[in-house]
């Protein structure tokens, strides 16, 4: 079974998203910030990390960056969840690898889909959103 790691701090959307990956056959654990996040990543080793960027403790921005320092040799998937727009909220990522950008709110049918497509090994295929 695919592990995937939630962090956000909005308790509403940490239930809507295990619930509905879950109900798709993934395992699911969550997190409300970058801090708990990383621990769970050192001893779980996800097999995806969809965080949020607006966090306390660690932003999801500082969580990708200590994720890229310190585990350059990972090989999970990185999902973002941003409602920010704008390509200057988002140049942070350029050296993060296995990034891509998830559009607030977040349509569980689209995420389910790059998970699939990811899984499928069709990678090649994902594209930002």
């Amino acid at each position: 079974m695919k592990k995937i790691l939630i962090a956000d701090d909005e308790p509403h959307v940490l239930r809507v998203l295990k619930l509905s990956l879950e109900k798709e056959g993934y395992e699911v654990e969550t997190c409300a910030n970058g801090m708990e996040a990383l621990s769970r990543i050192e001893k779980q080793h996800p097999d995806i990390l969809v965080t949020d960027i607006q966090m306390p403790l660690m932003t999801g921005e500082e969580l990708c960056r200590h994720i890229e320092e310190y585990i350059p040799d990972r090989d999970f998937l990185i999902f973002v969840l941003t409602s920010r727009t704008e390509i200057e909220h988002r140049e942070w990522s350029r050296n993060v690898h296995n990034l891509l950008f998830l559009e607030k709110p977040v349509s569980i049918r689209n995420l389910v889909d790059k998970l699939e497509e990811y899984f499928a090994g069709s990678s090649d295929g994902l594209k930002v959103i």
